[in-house]
């Protein structure tokens, strides 16, 4: 059991430094403006990598808690970008702060937010299945 949790973290971690590179490469790497769209993919993208984070942190916890907390997560910090005050706005000015915390609330993002972790957990599932190794649910 102990080198399935290992094995299962380093694939959760890669996992999660594929949606990074993905992410990053979709801001950086792109010939047409930021579309709604594109937003709500890198959106959906960073609701994984939160997932595959979950899931490196606790490679035991079944689907449904991960699912929770990751979506919980998204939306706290998605909720917290009503707040308005100038400390938390300086911290959204830097690069880290704005990928992190974001800039304005929208309802478009908590549906992005919802795809994306629903589709980790699905992935998740799927190629757990496909490894034929066992799992907590």
């Amino acid at each position: 059991m102990a080198s399935n949790n290992l094995r299962f973290r380093v694939q959760y971690g890669i996992a999660v430094v594929i949606c990074i590179g993905i992410g990053l490469g979709m801001r950086k790497f792109t010939w047409v403006p930021l579309s709604i769209s594109q937003s709500s993919a890198g959106d959906a993208i960073w609701a994984m990598m939160i997932y595959y984070g979950i899931r490196f942190l606790s490679p035991t916890m079944n689907y449904r808690q991960s699912l929770i907390i990751s979506l919980a997560f998204c939306y706290v910090i998605e909720l917290s970008q009503i707040y308005h005050a100038p400390w938390i706005d300086g911290l959204r000015k830097t690069t880290l702060g704005g990928l992190v915390l974001g800039f304005g609330f929208l309802w478009s993002d908590i549906l992005a937010y919802t795809i994306g972790v629903v589709l980790a957990v699905r992935i998740d599932e799927i190629s757990l299945r496909t490894r034929n190794y066992s799992t907590n649910k």
